[in-house]
């Protein structure tokens, strides 16, 4: 948590700023002395914003705000370094919503483990609005999830993370397919 830090120097003593009469006064110069030691970890903190913006550096405790402003969700019960990568990731993430590619980068990011992602396929499109496409068989999106025997990944973190990158008219299935090819 930021706030005040005992014996850190501001980068921009307030003595500095004031006339030269007074930087001569010791009442002017413990005053400012005094609300040096309170705005210098603002200084410090402006000064280092960019690494605030950057998930791999920014401090633990503005991980969920970084998160919030990126618009990602972030499983409470993920390690540290993958929710950071979820951050990081957002803006591709966010540009293959919808894809078999993207659901299965999302579904990397939520197990760890890189799934097969199978789908219909279909897209219909008609120069009327009064008719419907093809008929056809109905649409769907299928995950599979290859783990050797004796692992077993989150399957609801999978589920949950594949039916928000998946477009929200398909029916989404995950599957656990467990040793071999």
């Amino acid at each position: 948590m930021r706030g005040v830090t005992p014996e850190l120097p501001s980068p921009r003593p307030l003595i500095e700023t004031l006339p030269g009469l007074y930087q001569d006064d010791p009442v002017a110069r413990a005053w400012t002395a005094a609300l040096d030691d309170l705005v210098s970890p603002v200084f410090l903190t402006l000064d280092s914003f960019p690494a605030y913006l950057d998930p791999w550096l920014t401090p633990e405790d503005f991980v969920p705000w970084l998160a919030d402003w990126v618009g990602v969700a972030l499983d409470p019960a993920w390690p540290p370094g993958r929710r950071r990568a979820a951050i990081a990731w957002a803006a591709e993430l966010y540009r293959w919503r919808g894809t078999a590619r993207g659901v299965a980068q999302a579904v990397e990011l939520a197990t760890g483990v890189t799934p097969e992602v199978t789908d219909s396929g279909k897209t219909t499109w008609s120069s009327r609005p009064t008719e419907g496409g093809a008929p056809g068989p109905s649409p769907y999106l299928t995950v599979r999830l290859r783990v050797p025997a004796g692992t077993s990944p989150d399957l609801d973190a999978a589920r949950r993370a594949a039916e928000l990158a998946a477009p929200a008219h398909i029916p989404t299935t995950v599957e656990l397919a467990v040793g071999g090819p």
